[in-house]
């Protein structure tokens, strides 16, 4: 038996108008099934609605000299010097939709990213490392706290943050090393620790984060645009809040180290720098009297869009959560026994259905295999599935890349457990070692569109034709 879908390429085209998903669907399996153009529309919506650039657009505005930023307006006139710096896996995009529109008040700036991609840029670029910080990240944190602190009281701070930006743009405290640094967050993302833990660690040895940008740039004026890729979309957790206020302490950030203290080796510099260093900047301070901060967008537009394609392909839609979280391989099973409930009793919603949900699972890591939160989501729900007609779960990371692997996630159908079978692959033993990547590697089920250009959580679509 053949797969639904063995692989998805997608082509992005990025343009100053924003991204152009052009989704090919290449699976011998699902090429002569009558409903592989509704799932493939399905998703190019909800990556079509992630689109950076039209999340800028939607939140910026000019008249003339007015420049309107979600509900409060800027007089160019009256502003000095702009400064834009743009970090985050979707920088290259959010930077070049907000310049085409200030062609004459583009200023300078600094775009922080994975990838550099082949087109133009209004601004110098650097590539660093995610989602563990390298030498390039602290460069990039020395850059631009630099260039910050030449600001003025007439001057404009816009950033541009969207997810990946707490690795790619760092500077830690001086008794942190980028060793302890990098040590530090391979074990956390291995024990299955969640990104606001993670994060909140980070705000506690950072200079960027946890509100010092708006240290760096004072007395400037700050202006925020973000891309949401963490659940529930709090400010001060994405990219770890480096314009925001910190609502946590340094005992959080310790309790959080002792909670894993028996999984992990804690580097000493860690634990130097957090009880030594001084709190962070919080809510009641006056230097956010000054700062702007706009969600721009989030999972929720992509749900959405996902929900009305459903609908005008004649699906039953129905959305599930936006703020999925757990263990991704228990979370699997559970989105599986929701379709193999609907088949069997036709509750919570009646065939054809898509069922729709987004947000972020973690991975304890025990095995020494490749994977990542979707993928091992994924394999978590092949018994679930098995046997099923007709049914098929699909997961993806929305920036296209699902941990270290080059895939974004894979597809399940109630035939995956039996094709498993017969090529003598034990979805328990995979699991065990954590070997998602391989196992569906061999089923041809990884879905690997590449990187979109966007990053708002991971998206699960559940499908019963």
């Amino acid at each position: 038996m053949q797969a639904w879908l063995q692989t998805v390429t997608a082509n992005v085209i990025m343009s100053s108008m924003g991204i152009s998903y052009q989704l090919a669907l290449e699976a011998q399996s699902l090429v002569g099934h009558p409903e592989s153009g509704k799932v493939q529309r399905i998703l190019r919506a909800a990556l079509e609605a992630a689109d950076p650039a039209q999340a800028v657009r939607r939140v910026v505005t000019r008249a003339g000299s007015l420049l309107q930023i979600d509900n409060k307006l800027y007089d160019l006139d009256e502003i000095q010097h702009i400064y834009v710096l743009a970090f985050g896996k979707a920088a290259p995009v959010m930077a070049s939709a907000l310049a085409s529109m200030l062609p004459d008040k583009v200023g300078s700036g600094l775009i922080v990213s994975k990838y550099i991609p082949s087109a133009v840029l209004p601004y110098p670029v650097l590539e660093c490392g995610h989602p563990v910080p390298d030498d390039r990240s602290l460069a990039a944190g020395k850059t631009a706290l630099e260039r910050l602190t030449d600001l003025g009281q007439d001057d404009l701070l816009i950033c541009l943050i969207s997810g990946g930006g707490s690795a790619l743009l760092t500077s830690p405290l001086s008794d942190v090393s980028l060793s302890d640094l990098q040590n530090l967050t391979e074990s956390l993302l291995v024990c299955g620790a969640s990104i606001n833990e993670i994060n909140t660690l980070r705000r506690h040895f950072d200079r960027v984060k946890g509100g010092g940008l708006v240290e760096a740039a004072a007395p400037a004026r700050t202006v925020s645009l973000i891309l949401s890729d963490v659940v529930g979309s709090p400010l001060e957790a994405i990219a770890s809040g480096p314009t925001a206020p910190d609502p946590t302490t340094r005992e959080d950030a310790l309790d959080i180290l002792e909670r894993y203290r028996a999984e992990i080796k804690i580097p000493v510099g860690i634990c130097e720098a957090l009880r030594s260093a001084p709190e962070t900047l919080k809510a009641d301070n006056p230097l956010f009297a000054g700062v702007q901060n706009v969600i721009i967008g989030s999972i929720l537009q992509s749900i959405q869009a996902s929900f009305m394609q459903a609908e005008k392909e004649e699906l039953n839609g129905n959305v599930l959560t936006s703020s999925l979280e757990g263990e991704a391989r228990q979370v699997g099973g559970v989105l599986g026994s929701i379709l193999r409930q609907i088949v069997e009793t036709g509750q919570p919603t009646k065939r054809p259905a898509c069922l729709i949900a987004g947000g972020e699972t973690t991975v304890v890591v025990r095995g020494k295999g490749l994977g990542g939160r979707n993928l091992e989501l994924a394999l978590g729900a092949v018994e679930g599935l098995a046997g099923l007609e007709n049914v098929m779960l699909l997961t993806m990371a929305s920036d296209g890349e699902d941990g270290p692997t080059d895939a974004a996630g894979a597809v399940v159908t109630g035939e995956s457990f039996a094709r498993a079978r017969e090529l003598g692959l034990s979805v328990r033993a995979y699991l065990e070692n954590n070997d998602s990547y391989h196992f569906f590697g061999q089923l041809g089920d990884l879905l690997r569109p590449g990187p979109t250009g966007t990053n708002v959580n991971d998206l699960i679509l559940l499908f019963a034709f």
